[in-house]
């Protein structure tokens, strides 16, 4: 059976390691922050000045002005702090941040993401602070499904669609599989949704697929 978007959100969460300071991208990689226990030390940024953010709030105790970049209500942890947008982008453009997850249209096999547009008719305003984040955090990672909901691959082998990051992405968590995306030879399949066989997975992607040795 295909992940759910609860899977990929855990499985993404376990793979962080102890001490990171992660940013979120709007939409499904906000889900990570509810996966990831209190006693471990994961930090979460936002671009709007959060720093050590919680889980998402019970029902009926959000606070009405503690919000993430996506406008949602959220949480924070013990040691969290507040600070200006511009000191919030300043670690993102200085390097501070390590690690990225951004959601996506396509993921291509050289590494580079397209999340913003898909076409000239998209009434999207901006690509936003994803561009800066592609290119400021020293690891990306993408959550997304693996098709589109036509059956379209979104895992390619160039993108189609307006680039947000070039060649950075290094892992793609979807609804039928984990994929790293490794220099000079593209997706390696990291894990497979149960159910999933290596012929299907590989019939609903548009790039080639390599398995480690």
């Amino acid at each position: 059976m295909p992940y759910s978007r609860t899977d990929m959100a855990a499985k993404a969460a376990a793979d962080i390691p102890e001490g990171w300071v992660v940013n979120l991208g709007i939409g499904m990689p906000t889900m990570i922050a509810n996966e990831v226990p209190l006693e471990r030390e994961v930090i979460f940024q936002s671009e709007n000045g959060v720093l050590g953010m919680g889980p998402a709030p019970e029902k009926g105790q959000e606070t009405p002005w503690l919000i993430n970049a996506g406008k949602q209500f959220v949480t924070l942890r013990p040691g969290g702090s507040f600070c200006h947008h511009a000191d919030s982008f300043a670690m993102i453009r200085g390097g501070h941040i390590d690690l990225c997850v951004l959601g996506g249209f396509e993921v291509a096999e050289n590494g580079d993401l397209a999340n913003w547009a898909t076409s000239e008719n998209d009434t999207a305003p901006a690509v936003g602070g994803a561009m800066d984040l592609g290119a400021g955090a020293k690891r990306l990672w993408v959550v997304m499904d693996h098709t589109t909901k036509d059956g379209r691959p979104k895992i390619v082998e160039r993108c189609g669609y307006p680039l947000t990051a070039l060649a950075n992405v290094s892992r793609v968590y979807t609804n039928l599989a984990v994929l790293d995306v490794v220099p000079e030879l593209g997706f390696v399949v990291r894990d497979i949704a149960d159910g999933i066989s290596l012929e299907e997975l590989q019939s609903k992607s548009a790039a080639k697929l390599h398995t480690r040795a």
